[in-house]
C-alpha cells in the first residue's frame, strides 16, 4: 500500500541519505504533520524551545525560552529567561501571561540562563524541567533543573533543595563521564512500566548523542544508564519522548541535516534505526518566502516538542533560527498532527 509513493519518498530523502546511511528510507511520520503557522514571534526577543501543555480550563499554555534580541543569539547562554504563553487552543495565537523562571544571580548551579524548557502534567502535578548554567566553564557547568507546580499557575516549585535533578555521573564506566557539554535538553517520559526515565544529550567520545537517567519517582534521585542509546554518527540533540500504540519513541534533531529523526523503542533502551522524524524547512515554506526571510541561526528546525492528547501527539512545536516574518528574532512554529492511519503504517521491504 506504500510502494505508490515510494519515488517521491526517495527523492525526498535523498538529501539525507547522501549524509550518511543510519536513516531509514521511510518517511511515514514527517507525511502526518500539516504546517499551521508561527506559534510565538516576540518582538525585541529571541525565541526558542517552546513547550506546551492543556490547562484546566482547556487553554494551551506554552513554556517558552526567550532573551533579549540585544543580547545577541547567543544570549541564550547568559540571560535567557523560562515564560509563560497561553491560547484558546494549540494553534494560537498565544500571548505572552507571565515569566517563570530567571537565573538566580548568585552562585549556584542555575545561576544564569534556563533554558530549553520541557513541560508534562504528572498525574494532578505539572513538571517544568529546562537547563541552566553556572555562568563558569560553559557548556561543561550545563545541568537539569525540575519544577513541580499544583496549578499551571504556580507557584512553582524546585525539586529538593535547589531544582538540581541530573548532573553529569561520577562513575567513568558511564559513557557520559566528564562530558564537556555536561548534561542538557532534558526529555521526561512516564514509562509504561511505572518508571520515570530523563533522557538527556551529552558528550561521549567526542560525539554528542542521547542517554537516559532512570527513577521510580518523578523527583528522584535518577541513576544514569551506562550506555548512549542512539548509534547517530551525526550531531543530534534536542530529543522529546513520547508513547504511540504501545511503542516508545525519542524525536530528536540531525543537526547536520538540518531535518529530525525519530527513533523507536520497545522498553525505552533499545532503540531502532531512526527514520524521518520532520523535514528541512525547504519542505515547508516555498522558496521565495525563505530568501526574504530573517536568519538567526541557519536555516532550520529545532527542539521539537509535542502536544499529546488522550495518548495520541497532535501538535508539533519547532523552534527555529530563521523567522519566515522577517522579525527581529528567532520564533517558534506550530504544526498540526493527523492521526496514524493504515497508510502510514511503513513497508519493511521499504527501508534501506
Amino acid at each position: 500500500m506504500y510502494r505508490h509513493v515510494i519515488f517521491a519518498v526517495l527523492v525526498m530523502l535523498a538529501p539525507l541519505a547522501a549524509q550518511g546511511n543510519e536513516t531509514a528510507s521511510d518517511s511515514t511520520w514527517a507525511n502526518r504533520f500539516e504546517y499551521v503557522g508561527i506559534a510565538v514571534d516576540e518582538p525585541g526577543y529571541h525565541v526558542w524551545g517552546s513547550s506546551p501543555v492543556i490547562g484546566p480550563s482547556g487553554k494551551t499554555h506554552l513554556f517558552v525560552a526567550r532573551w533579549p534580541v540585544s543580547s545577541g543569539f547567543a544570549g541564550w547562554m547568559s540571560t535567557c529567561e523560562i515564560a509563560r504563553y497561553v491560547a484558546d487552543k494549540p494553534e494560537g495565537p498565544f500571548q505572552f501571561s507571565e515569566t517563570v523562571l530567571k537565573g538566580t544571580g548568585i552562585d549556584t548551579w542555575d545561576k544564569q540562563a534556563p533554558h530549553n524548557p520541557t513541560v508534562h502534567k504528572v498525574g494532578n502535578q505539572y513538571v517544568l524541567l529546562y537547563i541552566a548554567n553556572t555562568g563558569k566553564k560553559f557548556p561543561a557547568s550545563q545541568r537539569i533543573g525540575m519544577l513541580i507546580a499544583d496549578k499551571i499557575e504556580g507557584p512553582w516549585k524546585k525539586v529538593g533543595n535547589d531544582g538540581l535533578i541530573l548532573s553529569p555521573p561520577d562513575d567513568p564506566g558511564i559513557w557520559s563521564f566528564q562530558s564537556n557539554v555536561g548534561v542538557n535538553n532534558p526529555a521526561l517520559l512516564h514509562h509504561p512500566d511505572g518508571r520515570y526515565f530523563l533522557y538527556y544529550k551529552a558528550m561521549g567520545n567526542g560525539l554528542r548523542r542521547m542517554g537516559v537517567a532512570i527513577s521510580d519517582k518523578l523527583e528522584g534521585p535518577y541513576e544514569h544508564y551506562k550506555d548512549y542509546l542512539t548509534s547517530n554518527t551525526r550531531t543530534i540533540e534536542d530529543g522529546y519522548a513520547f508513547v504511540e500504540d504501545g511503542k516508545i519513541y525519542l524525536l530528536t534533531t540531525d543537526n547536520e541535516a538540518g531535518a529530525g529523526l525519530l527513533w523507536g523503542s520497545d522498553d525505552g533502551i533499545l532503540f531502532e534505526k531512526p527514520i524521518l522524524g520532520f523535514d528541512r524547512m525547504t519542505r515547508y515554506f516555498p522558496k521565495p518566502t525563505l530568501a526574504k526571510a530573517t536568519n538567526y541561526r541557519g536555516q532550520k528546525f529545532e527542539r521539537p516538542q509535542l502536544l499529546v492528547q488522550d495518548g495520541r501527539p497532535t501538535h508539533l512545536y519547532l523552534a527555529s533560527g530563521t523567522n519566515v516574518t522577517q522579525g527581529d528574532g528567532s520564533c517558534s512554529y506550530v504544526f498540526r498532527i493527523r492521526q496514524r492511519t493504515t497508510a502510514d503504517e511503513p513497508d519493511a521491504s521499504d527501508s534501506e
